[in-house]
């Protein structure tokens, strides 16, 4: 935990790194109150491949993932849609072209792929008045995502304890994604009480081709055959 605290200068000197945020995580695939002291993921974005591969070579702190953690697993996302801010930021740019693997051309991505897998990235900072009204609507919306056969793995994320909070998910495909938006009734009722009593102060949603993976996560790489064509 105290690199939570420590990394924090080394981050932002590294060249190339355009925006980072380190997220503590919540417990198994849960997105309610609770946490894992002994997980945690570290968000960036980067101005080109080549940045992200000096990072992983040189930096102190992938060194420390490597000789320390019991698990790791990365992942790297092309953006394709995007809406919202953190902390008064846009961060994701939507590409037109995926960046290839390492060692391999990129392609060209579409602004809604329908036959690959998907990640979803939410992030709200919620209004102390509406912590309440939030958390007590989590349990309906999460029992609806257990449900979904098309949810490969998720996450609850945070930068600061209950107030702002994040979730990613690993979808089949787009149609999953729009599945669980759209057919249930606990999340639509969300959305739209979030809307009505205006529950954020600021919120994002970004949606992404993950186009390479490697480690696992929970004793398996969740994108293992299910690669986007390159």
């Amino acid at each position: 935990m105290r690199h939570m605290a420590f990394d924090r200068p080394v981050l932002r000197r590294t060249g190339g790194l355009l925006f980072w945020r380190l997220l503590g995580s919540g417990r198994g695939a849960s997105t309610t109150l609770g946490a894992d002291l002994r997980r945690w993921a570290l968000l960036a974005v980067w101005r080109d491949e080549r940045a992200l591969e000096e990072f992983l070579a040189r930096s102190p702190i992938p060194a420390r993932w490597r000789r320390e953690a019991v698990e790791a697993w990365h992942v790297r996302l092309a953006p394709i849609a995007s809406r919202g801010r953190w902390n008064g930021v846009e961060p994701f740019t939507p590409v037109s072209r995926l960046p290839g693997p390492p060692g391999r051309a990129g392609s060209h991505a579409t602004a809604g792929p329908e036959d690959g897998p998907v990640a979803v990235l939410t992030r709200a900072s919620i209004r102390p008045s509406r912590l309440v009204a939030f958390y007590r609507s989590v349990p309906a919306v999460e029992r609806w995502l257990r449900a979904q056969e098309g949810c490969l793995a998720s996450v609850g994320l945070g930068e600061w304890p209950l107030a702002r909070q994040a979730t990613f998910s690993l979808w089949r495909d787009a149609a999953a994604v729009r599945a669980f938006a759209y057919a249930g009734r606990a999340h639509r009722e969300v959305v739209e009480r979030v809307r009505a009593h205006d529950w954020y102060s600021e919120e994002l949603f970004a949606r992404f081709i993950p186009y390479a993976s490697v480690g696992t996560w929970g004793g398996a790489d969740p994108l293992a055959g299910r690669r986007t064509a390159q």
